[in-house]
C-alpha cells in the first residue's frame, strides 16, 4: 500500500476567539475545514453546461477564510474533477493552494469516483501514475487523519478492497494521542435517494469489522451532494454537502436532481470527549451585528454568574 501523503505532524491553528471559555467545554483541540464534490473540468468549463463549478468553489473558499478559523487542515472528501483532466486537477491547486498557504492548513486530497488516479497522483501529488490507491496518514498535532480510497477504477460505486484493509488494520493498530478521523469519498451510510444507493460502498461488513475497537472517532464523506449524518459500526458518519451542486431534496426521492443552490462546507471541531460537525452554508446575506468581537470581550471580563445575569436572565 502506497502512501499519497506525507505522515509528519503539522503545526495546530486555532480561532482566536475561541480562547475564551463560556461553557462547560475547553475550546475545541483540533478543527478541519470540510468540503467535498468540487468537480472541476479542464479550461474551467460549466459543469452540465449550467453550473459554473469554478466560481462556486471560488465563494466557498472565500466563506471558509471569512471564518476566521484556522484549521489543522482542509479536507477535500474526493469528486475534486468531473473527468480527471490533467488540467482540471491543475486549476484545482490554483485555487486552493494559495487558501491554504494564508490558512497555514495542510490540503488532505481525497480520490472520489469521478477522480482518476493516474492523473489526481500526478496533478496533485506530484508522483508517477499509478494505479494503486491513494491515500495517506497524517499526524496533526495528535489527531491522526487517514485518507482511504474508495473508488473502483472504471465504476462509479465504491469500495475499501482487502489490501487496503490491511493496511487500516496496520495503521490503526497503535492508537494515537488525540484518536483518529477517517476520510474518504463514499460514505457508509444509507440515501433515500435511490440512484445514490446503487452507487453505495459495498463490503461494509468488511470495513465495520476493520475499524471496531479502534480509536476512530469519526468518519469524513461526500459523494451525496447533501449534508446528512449517521453512524456506522457505532462510529459518527458526517457526509459534506457539494460546492458544485447539490441536491434539491425537497423533491420525491424517485425525482431528485442537481440544483444550484445550498452549497455549504463543514468545520469539524474535535473537542476531548466529542466531535462536532457544523454545516456553513456558502451564502452572502444580511445579518444583523449586535454579537461582535467587542460583545465577547465584555463578556469575557464577567464571572460566570455575571454572564448568566447579564445575558441569560430573561427581561
Amino acid at each position: 500500500m502506497t502512501s499519497a501523503a506525507p505522515s509528519d505532524g503539522s503545526t495546530q491553528h486555532r480561532d482566536p476567539a475561541a480562547s475564551v471559555r463560556f461553557g462547560r467545554h475547553e475550546p475545541a483541540g483540533h478543527v478541519l475545514v470540510h468540503v467535498s464534490d468540487t468537480h472541476l473540468l479542464a479550461g474551467g468549463a460549466a459543469l452540465g453546461g449550467r453550473y459554473d463549478v469554478e466560481a462556486n468553489l471560488e465563494a466557498t473558499l472565500a466563506a471558509v477564510e471569512r471564518t476566521g478559523v484556522r484549521p489543522d487542515a482542509l479536507v477535500f472528501t474526493g469528486d475534486l474533477t468531473d473527468l480527471g483532466e490533467p488540467d482540471a486537477y491543475r486549476r484545482l491547486r490554483e485555487a486552493v493552494e494559495p487558501v491554504a498557504e494564508r490558512l497555514a492548513a495542510p490540503i488532505v486530497w481525497v480520490a472520489g469516483n469521478h477522480d482518476e488516479r493516474d492523473a489526481m497522483r500526478v496533478g496533485l501529488f506530484g508522483g508517477p501514475p499509478s494505479q494503486e490507491p491513494l491515500t495517506g496518514v497524517w499526524d496533526l498535532s495528535g489527531l491522526r487523519l487517514i485518507a482511504l480510497d474508495s473508488t473502483v477504477p472504471g465504476w462509479h460505486h465504491g469500495d475499501i478492497d482487502a489490501d487496503q484493509r490491511d493496511w487500516l488494520r496496520e495503521v490503526l493498530a497503535e492508537p494515537a494521542p488525540h484518536g483518529t478521523m477517517l476520510a474518504m469519498h463514499h460514505p457508509p451510510l444509507p440515501s433515500h435517494v435511490p440512484f445514490f444507493d446503487i452507487l453505495e460502498l459495498r463490503h461494509q461488513e468488511a470495513l465495520a469489522e476493520t475499524i471496531a475497537g479502534t480509536d476512530v472517532r469519526g468518519i469524513l464523506a461526500g459523494h451525496l451532494h447533501y449534508s446528512t449524518s449517521g453512524t456506522f459500526a457505532g462510529i459518527p458518519v458526517s457526509v459534506a454537502s457539494a460546492t458544485c451542486y447539490t441536491m434539491n431534496l425537497q423533491r420525491p426521492p424517485q425525482a431528485v436532481n442537481g440544483m444550484d443552490a445550498g452549497q455549504a462546507f463543514q468545520l469539524v471541531h474535535v473537542y476531548d470527549d466529542v466531535v462536532t460537525h457544523t454545516v456553513v452554508p456558502v451564502v452572502e446575506a444580511p445579518t444583523g451585528d449586535y454579537f461582535s468581537a467587542e460583545w465577547v470581550a465584555e463578556m469575557a471580563k464577567l464571572s460566570p454568574q455575571e454572564r448568566l445575569e447579564a445575558f441569560s436572565r430573561k427581561r
